[in-house]
């Protein structure tokens, strides 16, 4: 057996803690990059800061058009 393990109970050579290491960095910069382009692309469809409600206007023109054409329930 290697006297050169890392750690108790590791059961890794410093070169495979190494490699390890670089395998877990790159997948988490992955998961990064793709949570960011997620995040960058639901912003553009509805940004969640800023005004209070940035899409409140395009609500109240469906509104409005459900309106015109007969569609919504009558008010009482």
């Amino acid at each position: 057996m290697s006297d050169n393990k890392i750690g108790p109970g590791t059961y890794l050579t410093d070169a495979e803690a190494k490699e390890f290491h670089r395998g877990f960095v790159v997948s988490m910069a992955f998961f990064v990059i793709v949570a960011v382009i997620a995040h960058w692309l639901v912003w553009v469809w509805r940004p969640w800061l800023g005004s209070k409600r940035a899409f409140a206007a395009t609500e109240i023109h469906q509104i409005q058009q459900a309106d015109a054409s007969g569609v919504a329930a009558p008010r009482a």
